[in-house]
């Protein structure tokens, strides 16, 4: 594997971490240096890498510092990234069991309504 060096404007050091940011979640996971250099994903080197932040309202997931020494496989990187989404993602809401009155609501579907169709007067 070729060495690759940090993603950040003017800095040529080697890189050891790779940055994945997943968007849906707000969240950026910094792990172990990825195998293969993909376009979505930054590499940082050990500098840039212990400064990072994250915009207000975002979360930053970090591996062990000892997880870079040992470069797991990019796959790693991304089963945490997936497992990040899977657990922010929400849960289904139940259905609302039909209701007897006009109009009244018989079910939801996130921040949508299912109403009672009033039929013909």
């Amino acid at each position: 594997m070729a060495s690759r060096r940090c993603s950040r404007s003017g800095c040529g050091a080697p890189a050891i971490a790779t940055l994945t940011y997943v968007y849906a979640d707000s969240t950026a996971v910094l792990g172990p240096l990825a195998t293969v250099a993909e376009p979505h994903n930054y590499d940082l080197c050990p500098a840039h890498a212990e400064r990072l932040t994250a915009p207000r309202g975002w979360e930053v997931v970090r591996l062990q510092q000892d997880a870079y020494e040992h470069r797991h496989s990019h796959d790693d990187l991304l089963a945490l990234a997936d497992a990040v989404r899977e657990a922010a993602r929400p849960a289904p809401e139940p259905v609302v069991a039909p209701a007897a009155a006009v109009g009244a609501e018989v079910g939801r579907r996130g921040h949508l309504r299912v109403l009672r169709d009033p039929g013909p007067d």
